[in-house]
């Protein structure tokens, strides 16, 4: 079976700084992949590539498949006064976004509108303003519109930042819902891996130029995530959730080091 996204020794780096380098990363149909690290790893900017909007500095990268690259971007909340209707928000993934496809018969565009929205659950708000309606609803919406084009791949960046519990678990099974039905491969960036790890198949875990790829267990134990942080991190599993208790070196001035460098990567 063809990868559905390939990545060849890919470098990446920042004013001097390395991001990432030697990266050698195959993403099959169906794959739920987590991508996982602190605010500076590269998380975001491995999206970035991916979509076309950020070069490598080194190394080559592939997208297999005809159909578009669905990108569902971190929840922030839209103005109230944003006139725009939930189902024209949808309707963008069709035929006024960059990653969206045209069509020209307006009632297969309905159609698949209308479909897109139902498989989120959205029927009942999707033509009211999207500014009046909470995080959750307009996440579930931006949901369709990722998923509206059916594509091969799909990018999530922190889709489940700012969102309560039970919207994250929603949120979470249905792109779940959608790799398992269609066969597309999912790469989820997010700090908080416990709300999809029944789902995720692997991890790529990013630390400051270093990475490790395996599954939950195999990245997400005291021994490797220690090696990436190079100081002692605790990884605990309690009820079927993986709990991680780093020292403040590791984890939290890492964080301070790096904070907001990738959103300029450009």
């Amino acid at each position: 079976m063809s990868a559905a996204v390939e990545i060849s020794g890919a470098s990446l780096g920042f004013r001097g700084r390395t991001l990432w380098s030697g990266l050698d990363l195959s993403v099959q149909p169906g794959e739920f992949l987590a991508i996982l690290g602190p605010n500076g790893s590269g998380k975001t900017s491995l999206l970035k590539v991916l979509l076309g909007l950020q070069p490598l500095s080194a190394g080559t990268w592939r997208i297999a498949g005809d159909r578009p690259v669905g990108y569902i971007p971190q929840q922030r909340a839209m103005q109230e006064a944003l006139a725009l209707r939930g189902v024209d928000l949808v309707g963008l993934g069709l035929d006024g976004h960059r990653w969206g496809l045209g069509l020209r018969g307006m009632a297969e565009r309905r159609r698949r509108v209308a479909a897109a929205i139902e498989s989120v659950g959205a029927q009942a708000y999707a033509k009211s303003p999207v500014g009046h309606l909470s995080g959750g609803e307009q996440q579930r919406l931006r949901v369709a519109q990722a998923l509206v084009g059916e594509p091969d791949v799909l990018l999530c960046d922190e889709p489940l930042a700012s969102l309560d519990l039970g919207h994250q678990r929603a949120v979470s099974a249905l792109i779940d819902q959608r790799r398992r039905e269609a066969g597309t491969a999912v790469l989820f960036v997010t700090h908080e891996l416990n709300p999809i790890l029944s789902y995720v198949d692997r991890v790529l875990y990013l630390v400051d130029g270093r990475f490790r790829i395996g599954t939950p267990a195999e990245v997400m134990n005291s021994t490797t995530l220690s090696e990436l942080y190079r100081s002692k991190v605790e990884v605990i599993r309690i009820g079927g959730q993986i709990h991680v208790a780093g020292t403040q070196s590791a984890l939290c001035e890492d964080e301070a080091h790096h904070l907001d460098e990738e959103e300029r990567v450009s």
